[in-house]
């Protein structure tokens, strides 16, 4: 079982690779899309950013996608990765996409899928949403795809929800 792509009906997902990385730092410089990632990133961050998601894609045969319409445009970066949170090792779904794309329920079907994927194809017992409690757009998401609040905590000095659903 490769998941290398996968696609929903209007997005194709890619294995986050090298020559991903234009794109992921013209995303992380957009302030709007940065506002609730812990602000602008750095080309030189991202590069980092990157390596470390596809050494996380070689650990656990999971992780970070590109995300592209059906016409090959991207559209922002999505996946199922490890995060510690309060001393626990969590595996989250996450997704950001450029603000072209805003609006329009991509969040919503992609956090669909990576639940689908997440639970039953790699038969993970739960998975989070980690989301800044000011971002009610993305709490939003994470209501209508199932996942229930479970507690507020601190986050890299951020004030964050946690969401969780299980198998």
């Amino acid at each position: 079982m490769s998941l290398d792509h996968f696609s929903t009906n209007r997005l194709a997902a890619e294995r986050l690779r090298d020559d991903h990385l234009a794109d992921l730092v013209a995303l992380h410089l957009d302030p709007e899309v940065s506002r609730f990632l812990g602000g602008v990133r750095s080309a030189e961050t991202t590069k980092t950013y990157l390596a470390t998601n596809m050494a996380h894609w070689d650990a656990h045969g999971y992780g970070l996608w590109a995300m592209r319409t059906k016409d090959g445009a991207f559209a922002g970066r999505a996946g199922i990765r490890h995060i510690l949170v309060d001393g626990v090792d969590e595996i989250e779904i996450a997704y950001t996409f450029k603000r072209d794309f805003w609006g329009q329920g991509l969040a919503s079907e992609i956090a669909g899928a990576l639940t689908e994927i997440g639970l039953s194809r790699l038969e993970l017992s739960s998975l989070i949403g980690l989301v800044s409690v000011e971002h009610g757009a993305s709490r939003r998401v994470l209501e209508k795809a199932d996942y229930l609040f479970e507690k507020t905590t601190a986050h890299h000095g951020e004030d964050v929800v946690i969401y969780r659903i299980r198998r």
